[in-house]
């Protein structure tokens, strides 16, 4: 496969999926473009969801196969890494049966082996799907310093053979080479704007061109490698809320409210706000992590998350978030180990205010 200079495709992987998906939209058809991430993907920056890369991408296939319908998949929420991906993933994106899945995660991710290993979830979920999905790794990047966890996520690509695509070696390369105005393309060295977006697609596009122009020369299916990467503790990540679990309530209560869509984040969580507020969970985990509102409307509460009744090793929730861009759907590890056991979770208010602007909203707990 040849592709343009400059391209971000730091490797090609196995194109057996693509190709064969391109073969059955060339014929005809009924299809289901997928996408999953965080801010970028979800569209943060553009001027309507029309103009993010997403969706050019998804319009791409519709203009290069106008015999073919073709159904749109958003699943990007922004400030959300790959553990809460994998958790998600068959809820927001795989329930619609995709056959094609960009994977967006490298700049809220960490470049840690414990996000490498939220990252393997994810994408094992995505690429054992019902439909066998054609998947594509996208790598985004931070504009200003060159930022974001490709190395550990390419690692779990190539090691599934599923092809890569990079801003850092495209878009910001260009950028450190003067070719390219970083201020024309993002206002914020993150976020691309609507022109971004259109570089950010057209990287994309072009490995999707180079594999359509090749769709004659056949590819042989890539074998599935029978042990994982890592530890792989997330493939099976499990999400607990108010629908699924049935924790001890004493002082928090539930969230009543009916929840309005993906992007309707704050909902089916349990709310507490009061000093002595406790809620308390009995889970079969290996790996624990709770999912809560931090918010920049403050004073909040502030909650310690307590496991197996050990309050010399209490980990601190605070509700108050310290940046200025907006609320945080934020994840905190609360327990990791090898070996899978019963434990007790209560989370209790510790600190409270007369002048509190709100709740402490109980999103989830996320475990293996």
């Amino acid at each position: 496969m040849s592709h343009k200079e400059n391209s971000g495709i730091v490797y090609q992987g196995n194109l057996y999926r693509l190709k064969k998906l391109m073969k059955l939209a060339k014929q005809g058809g009924e299809f289901t473009i997928g996408f999953i991430g965080g801010s970028i993907t979800q569209g943060s920056l553009a001027t309507a969801p029309t103009k993010c890369y997403a969706y050019l991408v998804y319009e791409w296939w519709t203009k290069t196969f106008p015999q073919s319908k073709f159904h749109y998949v958003n699943g990007g929420i922004g400030a959300t890494n790959s553990l809460y991906g994998a958790a998600r993933a068959w809820r927001d994106v795989l329930v619609y049966r995709p056959d094609f899945v960009v994977v967006d995660f490298s700049v809220n991710d960490e470049f840690t082996s414990f996000f490498q290993e939220t990252y393997e979830g994810v994408i094992r979920k995505v690429y054992a799907a019902e439909k066998s999905p054609a998947v594509l790794v996208l790598n985004n990047v931070f504009y200003d310093t060159g930022v974001n966890a490709q190395d550990y996520h390419n690692e779990i690509a190539k090691y599934y053979q599923i092809p890569c695509v990079s801003m850092k070696e495209s878009l910001y390369a260009q950028i450190i080479q003067g070719t390219l105005e970083r201020s024309l393309m993002t206002q914020d060295n993150l976020h691309p704007n609507d022109k971004g977006h259109a570089l950010l697609a057209e990287e994309l596009t072009a490995l999707l061109e180079a594999v359509y122009q090749d769709l004659d020369i056949e590819d042989i299916k890539a074998l599935y490698p029978k042990q994982p990467f890592t530890a792989n503790r997330y493939e099976n990540a499990k999400l607990y809320q108010i629908q699924n679990s049935v924790p001890i309530l004493d002082g928090f209560h539930v969230d009543t409210r009916e929840k309005m869509g993906m992007l309707d984040l704050y909902k089916n969580g349990w709310i507490g706000g009061k000093r002595g507020d406790s809620i308390t969970f009995k889970i079969n985990a290996s790996v624990i992590s709770i999912q809560y509102l931090k918010s920049i409307t403050k004073p909040r509460p502030v909650a310690e998350a307590i496991i197996d009744g050990d309050k010399e090793h209490t980990v601190k929730l605070d509700a108050n978030f310290e940046e200025t861009w907006g609320d945080c759907l934020y994840l905190q590890n609360v327990w990791n180990k090898d070996k899978k056991e019963m434990h007790e979770v209560e989370i209790k208010i510790i600190e409270s205010h007369e002048d509190d602007k709100g709740f402490f909203y109980l999103v989830s707990l996320i475990t293996d």
